[in-house]
């Protein structure tokens, strides 16, 4: 039995960063702060903390990536991935700065992959993200007798949460996670 881990950053961050701001008083709900676009902009994550709630001590790892946005060149996250055998797929952001074709590549690297590297219906995908557009994916990777596991925030997708055969919620892990 494998893990393959698949982790889309900028989802991970943007949402940590609305907990945070509720969690330190800047927004007086989740609700709000998704709403009014309030998020803690101060807080990131330590993606070697990340790593080992995704990939637990003693688990054989199959093939990991970690999606987003091109970095800028100082920043450390990227290469801690690299650091613990994830495969770092970025992309350039389109001209209205917003991210582009992550959420698809990750969607269609996890089914590849079913197809390549995945040998046993004990090996298990671990999807590090909480949109609904991973549910298609999702629904495949099941129907071809993988195992999905998700780690996210609680705001994921109710629709995701609820389909995949195990959902971990992050939130309490909050402040575990921030650097």
């Amino acid at each position: 039995m494998g893990l393959f881990v698949y982790v889309d950053n900028s989802n991970v961050w943007i949402e940590g960063c609305r907990l945070s701001a509720v969690a330190k008083g800047m927004a007086p709900n989740l609700f709000a702060a998704m709403n009014d676009d309030i998020v803690d902009m101060s807080w990131s994550y330590d993606f070697g903390r990340l790593y080992e709630l995704a990939c637990p001590p003693g688990e054989l790892i199959g093939r990991s990536a970690l999606f987003g946005s091109r970095p800028p060149p100082n920043d450390s996250l990227w290469q801690r991935a690299r650091d613990e055998g994830f495969e770092v797929i970025t992309y350039e952001r389109n001209a209205s700065n917003r991210e582009k074709k992550i959420d698809v590549d990750i969607a269609v690297t996890m089914t590849e992959d079913s197809f390549l590297y995945m040998k046993s219906e004990r090996d298990t995908v671990v999807l590090v993200a909480g949109d609904a557009d991973y549910v298609p994916a999702v629904e495949k990777l099941q129907h071809r007798g993988f195992k999905v596991q998700c780690l996210f925030w609680g705001q994921a997708s109710r629709e995701l949460r609820e389909l995949c055969d195990d959902f971990i919620n992050l939130d309490s892990h909050l402040d575990y996670l921030a650097r």
